[in-house]
């Protein structure tokens, strides 16, 4: 960890630690930020294998339905432009506690809501407050790494919050053998209140007085404006962005392509899920510990970025009747290279962007965050506009947002031109 990194932490305990002491504090500090990154997840995922039950419980078609998932979605990424410039001013921890709270409030009332509207408008909530976690979090990184230890670190984080879209997804059909589709929101629930606790006990604060910023919204306004004057900031933001929408296509339209179309039952749907999550995890990790140091993290992006090209053109392929009448099996390895790839493309487009913004790292994280669920939130909804016998449209939608992502990495990022790196950055 860099020096400044370890003042950061040694700053906010009462007193000097020994090294062994540190060394935990280090552990549980990682712990929090996957607890805080596994969020978004739990709160999608684990609903995930309820969808079509809740068309018929709350006698709503499965596009309005899908429309739950957009709502979480959107929020999550508007919520990140407020709390980013606000743990810029005043610090990360108390924007965190306070929409924690509002997190576990609102996941409450969903799992009481009578109607879908209200559903929607609650997981809206849900979302706005989520977002507090997501950008804080990141924020949070980039306050005590630099260069390649903060991509190292996002790798790690990838291993802790990648357990969450494996384990969520199988609770979710669990709890659909116990209860109805309400108990996954007490689930959801008390796992907030779980998590708001250990935030509130162990995260301490990581920006000091001198580092924050100054002024209001005209204030954020700017400084986020000047961030996305940034030819290559804005080209890994929105990389990064669309390759994200790819992935929420894929967990949008999951649901009723493997059950309605192939027939698989909640449970199967949700051991499929798991395993693409491993895929995610396991890539994450070679580069974290393989990649980072010994290959660039342009490399490592674009070979990424690859990989979800060609798995968008297989499913593509496979999904219109190119390739004949193919089974789950075909399908459901299209889909594990397409969320694998995500293990290189997350991590290195955000160090990446991150690495040329050490002076606004609140803003640079809520607009990351922000287009990532903003573009995710647009292309669900198109996943579904064929209706629920098809699975064209998500590939289409995983396809297009794949070519996009590369045409911004190579026009914008420029990973093969740059002469000027940004404050931090390495080649």
């Amino acid at each position: 960890m860099p020096e400044s990194g370890q003042k950061t932490i040694q700053g906010t305990m009462a007193e000097p630690a020994p090294a062994a002491a540190t060394r935990r504090a280090g552990l549980l500090v990682t712990l929090v930020l996957g607890g805080l990154t596994a969020l978004p997840p739990l709160s999608m995922d684990m609903y995930l294998p309820a969808l079509p039950e809740v068309t018929g419980a709350l006698r709503a078609p499965a596009a309005t339905v899908q429309l739950t998932l957009t709502a979480c979605l959107a929020g999550m990424a508007l919520g990140q432009l407020v709390v980013g410039p606000m743990s810029d001013r005043w610090g990360r921890r108390r924007p965190l506690l306070i929409g924690m709270t509002v997190y576990v409030l609102a996941t409450a009332v969903c799992a009481l809501a009578p109607t879908a509207e209200l559903l929607i408008g609650f997981r809206l909530l849900q979302g706005l407050a989520g977002a507090a976690g997501i950008v804080i979090a990141r924020a949070v990184v980039r306050d005590l790494y630099d260069g390649v230890e903060m991509a190292r670190f996002f790798s790690t984080l990838m291993l802790i919050s990648g357990a969450a879209p494996i384990i969520a997804p199988v609770i979710g059909g669990q709890i659909l053998r116990l209860t109805d589709w309400r108990g996954v929101f007490h689930v959801l629930t008390v796992i907030g209140v779980l998590l708001t606790l250990v935030v509130w006990r162990f995260l301490h604060e990581t920006l000091p007085p001198e580092r924050r910023h100054e002024g209001g919204v005209g204030q954020a306004l700017r400084t986020m404006r000047g961030l996305l004057a940034d030819r290559v900031f804005t080209g890994y933001m929105l990389t990064g962005g669309l390759a994200f929408a790819a992935l929420f296509a894929y967990i949008s339209a999951s649901p009723f392509v493997i059950q309605e179309i192939y027939g698989a039952s909640p449970q199967t749907f949700s051991l499929l899920f798991g395993l693409n999550s491993v895929g995610l995890v396991a890539v994450g990790q070679i580069n974290g510990k393989l990649l980072v140091g010994r290959v660039s993290l342009d490399k490592a992006l674009g070979f990424g970025l690859g990989l979800l090209l060609l798995a968008a053109l297989a499913l593509t392929l496979m999904t219109t009747g190119v390739l004949g009448d193919v089974g789950l099996v075909p399908v459901a390895a299209g889909l594990f290279v397409l969320m694998s790839a995500m293990g290189l493309a997350t991590p290195n487009t955000n160090a990446q962007a991150l690495m040329r913004t050490p002076h606004a790292a609140g803003s640079a994280s809520a607009l990351l965050g922000t287009s990532s669920f903003l573009i995710g939130a647009l292309a669900s909804p198109l996943v579904g506009i064929a209706g629920e016998h098809t699975a064209v449209p998500m590939a289409v939608v995983q396809l297009t947002c794949a070519v996009l992502a590369v045409a911004c990495f190579l026009l914008l990022c420029r990973p093969g031109a740059r002469r000027n790196p940004g404050p931090g950055e390495r080649a």
